[in-house]
Formats: structure tokens, C-alpha cells, sequence
């Protein structure tokens, strides 16, 4: 699995993941391939979990889609998963069944995103949210949680070194997870008023 991390703090927001790849009881570090959980997608990054089927697929879908990818308000990644789950079905043959009972065909994705319009997580039935302050996926996450809620508030740390403190208490403590860490920070855009005003 995995320990991916967004954080959103003053000006900035920050994308961090660790760098291990399993297969079953089977490690494949850094050392032995250039693992990438987090995938530059235009301007934004998109962090995964899950299946490493996933990461292939989903780094030829979203840079694929040139201008139909929108990645900087819930309403436009939402409508952005909605193209992305009708091409996993058509051109990637994903299963989307995960339960009897589905309310609606999965994705089969988690994500997290980061862009200069905030942070967003993406769930398998294209719920997205909006995240004010952290939050994490993967088998690490919850350990990521807690490590940088007790230390969101210290002043003397930014977006990125909360992200790296994420990832690192999943490194610690989860046996999916392994370093190096890989952090991407991003500047909010500046919201202005109609006069232009900031």
C-alpha cells in the first residue's frame, strides 16, 4: 500500500508520499526501481493508493486528456472522474464492481491532489472532498494523521515540512510504507474580488 499525504497551510499546499512498492510479502524498494506514487499532471499532483496497476493507468489517462483535465475546484475534479471512470471502463477494462450492494460502478481509485487551488481527495465512487488543513490515504494514513495534527499548528512549520512529518510516522509505523519521501509544494492562487482586489 502506501502513505500519501496532502497538507494545505498559509500560501501553500504540499503532496508527499513514500516510495515503496509490495506484492504480497514482496518489498520493491527505490533501490530497485524508481517507484513514483505522486504524478505531475499539468500543474497539479496527483498522489495514489492501491494497486500499482493504478499508477501506469492513471499517469497515461490524466496527462492524456490535455485541457478536459480539471483539477482546480471540487465541481471540476468531480466532473474531470466522471470522463476519467467512463475511460478506466472503455479503454482500461477496469472491474468496476467492488460490493453486491454498490450504489454506484467503483472506480476502483483513491487519490489525493494537490494544485494551486487547494487539496482534494478522490474516493472510488467519485466522491470529493475539499480539505482545509491534512489528510491522508493508504495504510500509513492513519499514522500520517496523527503526526501532523499534533504539529499543524507549530509556526515554525509549513506546508511541506508537515507533509514530510506525515509520511515519515507512516514509514515508522506501517510495513507498507518506506522511504525516500518525495514532497511537491505548490502556492495557492490568490483569490481577488471582482474589482480585481486580493
Amino acid at each position: 500500500m502506501t502513505t500519501c499525504v496532502v497538507v494545505r497551510k498559509g500560501d501553500e499546499v504540499a503532496i508527499g508520499a513514500d516510495a515503496l512498492v509490495t506484492f504480497g510479502d514482496t518489498r520493491l524498494s527505490r533501490a530497485y526501481e524508481r517507484n513514483q506514487k505522486v504524478i505531475p499532471v499539468g500543474d497539479s499532483f496527483v498522489g495514489l493508493a492501491g494497486t500499482t496497476a493504478h499508477f501506469p493507468v492513471m499517469r497515461s489517462l490524466l496527462t492524456g486528456m490535455g485541457e478536459e483535465c480539471r483539477l482546480h475546484t471540487r465541481d471540476d475534479v468531480f466532473r474531470t472522474f466522471l470522463k476519467v471512470h467512463e475511460k478506466l471502463k472503455n479503454e482500461y477494462f477496469i472491474n468496476t464492481k467492488e460490493d453486491e450492494d454498490d450504489p454506484y460502478e467503483s472506480s476502483q481509485i483513491v487519490c489525493l491532489i494537490a494544485n494551486s487551488g487547494g487539496i482534494f481527495g478522490v474516493y472510488s465512487y467519485r466522491e470529493v472532498f475539499s480539505f482545509d488543513r491534512f489528510w491522508g490515504i493508504g495504510s500509513g494514513r492513519n499514522y500520517a494523521l496523527g503526526a501532523m495534527h499534533a504539529v499543524y499548528d507549530r509556526t515554525d512549520l509549513d506546508a511541506g515540512a508537515i507533509a514530510r512529518i506525515g509520511v515519515e510516522a507512516g514509514i515508522e509505523f506501517d510495513k507498507s510504507s518506506a522511504a525516500p519521501i518525495d514532497v511537491h509544494t505548490v502556492r495557492l492562487q490568490v483569490a481577488t474580488n471582482k474589482d480585481g482586489a486580493a
